[in-house]
């Protein structure tokens, strides 16, 4: 029989033969740790990107790549500067404006003057930018459709949720913790 802590009530340990918890983490959790780990090392490998710049075969590298998705995910909520893609993307500015510089060249971004204060500069990607991205898109459906070949349509559903809200937990925390440094 489980004996469920009230104060974690994901903590389904077996009881002990006396009736307390055996010591130990869930093995549950642990799990979820170890697949963590497993999926930051191929995060840091930079798995996805990779595979999409050798399928598409262009000149990018893997921070054009960061600076485009940096775009698609602020443009809908703000002007996107190039301060914001160094922000995001946890680099110095003035490497932030070569990678912007760049794409500008290769025709994938362009400049415009900010709608909300004319003196700054605002970037937003051309529709070629916007094909390239469409690309990197279809090559990441590709990946998850392979990694869950096999699942249950249900399985899949349930996993793009838990997935999602598990995802949210962890920004949220980060957001406490970066609010406390």
């Amino acid at each position: 029989m489980a004996m469920t802590d009230k104060h974690n009530p994901t903590d389904t340990r077996p009881e002990a033969g006396d009736g307390e918890t055996q010591p130990g983490p869930d093995p549950a959790l642990a799990g979820i740790g170890q697949a963590m780990t497993r999926m930051r090392l191929l995060i840091g490998r930079r798995f996805v990107g990779r595979m999409a710049l050798k399928r598409i075969g262009t000149g990018l590298e893997l921070s054009d790549i960061d600076a485009i998705g940096v775009i698609k995910r602020v443009a809908p909520h703000q002007e996107v500067t190039v301060g914001a893609i160094a922000e995001q993307m946890r680099i110095d500015p003035s490497r932030g404006s070569r990678i912007v510089a760049d794409l500008v060249r290769q025709g994938l971004l362009e400049r415009a003057a900010s709608q909300e204060d004319g003196r700054r500069s605002i970037v937003r990607m051309t529709e070629a930018g916007k094909q390239v991205l469409e690309q990197i898109e279809e090559i990441k459906r590709e990946l998850i459709i392979e990694a869950t070949a096999g699942w249950p349509q249900d399985d899949i559903a349930r996993f793009a949720t838990l997935y999602d809200r598990f995802t949210v937990g962890l920004e949220a925390q980060l957001d406490q913790f970066e609010q406390g440094e």
